[in-house]
């Protein structure tokens, strides 16, 4: 990188082509073929960027319930790719909650989170099983300013920008 870089530039570059091409909110077998098509930096990258921004909106329990949850594999996958450790443990022992296999259908998802949210109407500590989880997610991401960025676009050039075809 540059000095004038803005963090999260390069993983960005390899992320926006396909941003269109890969839809969280088709079915499963459309999901996975379109992901498929990636050259896999890009899936790695575009999974985990899309894990980390929606915990970091609203926690593990957004990302579940929301239509991101269908890629909770993939982002895990994405993680460990990128050496963020540390992240894919989380999401895998956050994924557990949901047993084997792995629910990529939202309602499936939300067949569990909901009647949590209705037991417990007290707290988000009460009635957020991911609780726990979130707050280590954020105790990494704040470690350093950009974490996520600078770990991202470490991988895009050393990886994803090496692997990119010529002329393109």
């Amino acid at each position: 990188m540059t000095g004038d870089d803005q963090p999260g530039e390069h993983y960005w570059s390899l992320v926006e082509p396909v941003w269109h091409s890969i839809s969280i909110y088709a079915l499963p077998d459309e999901f996975l073929t379109q992901f498929a098509a990636a050259r896999p930096v890009v899936g790695h990258l575009f999974a985990a960027h899309w894990c980390q921004s929606e915990v970091c909106n609203g926690g593990l329990h957004q990302f579940f319930g929301n239509s991101t949850g269908i890629l909770a594999p993939e982002a895990r996958e994405g993680f460990r790719a990128i050496g963020i450790a540390e992240w894919a443990d989380i999401l895998d022992e956050a994924m557990q909650f949901f047993g084997d296999p792995y629910p990529r259908q939202q309602e499936d998802r939300l067949a569990r989170l909901l009647p949590l949210m209705r037991e417990h109407r007290g707290t988000r500590q009460q009635w957020n099983p991911f609780y726990t989880l979130d707050e280590r997610f954020y105790r990494w991401l704040h470690a350093e300013d950009h974490r996520w960025e600078r770990a991202a676009d470490a991988y895009a050039m050393a990886i994803g920008m090496a692997d990119e075809p010529p002329g393109g």
